[in-house]
């Protein structure tokens, strides 16, 4: 059985960006991340011990988005060290990091980097 937690678009008000008025005046950024974990025993059991908690997820978003950082890949890779190391138990993942109205001449929704592994 394959099974995923997802969290699915989180707000976050960050100041990543090559530039040093990106990372002054910050911008708004979206952030998905699954997990890939083997939930058989908590489809059985109703016990959290059994589970990636989406709270916890949640919050190393929020943590991991508050330390500033040049590039988006590099605030991915931080997220994704952390799950690795809270659910080795986990097969794999997804990081999206999308920055909203990113500060550049053309008209677009998001810039987005997405990494798995």
């Amino acid at each position: 059985m394959r099974c995923s937690l997802e969290i699915v678009r989180q707000q976050e008000y960050a100041y990543h960006g090559t530039s040093e008025q990106e990372r002054r005046v910050g911008n708004r950024f979206e952030v998905t991340l699954r997990l890939d974990y083997p939930f058989d025993k908590a489809l059985e059991t109703d016990d959290l011990r059994h589970t990636a908690d989406y709270t916890r997820l949640s919050a190393i978003i929020t943590e991991e988005m508050a330390v500033p950082a040049m590039l988006l890949e590099h605030v991915a890779g931080r997220i994704i060290a952390r799950c690795r190391e809270l659910w080795p138990e986990a097969s794999g993942g997804r990081v999206v990091i999308a920055k909203l109205t990113p500060p550049i001449p053309a008209q677009m929704a998001a810039a987005v980097v997405a990494v798995e592994w």
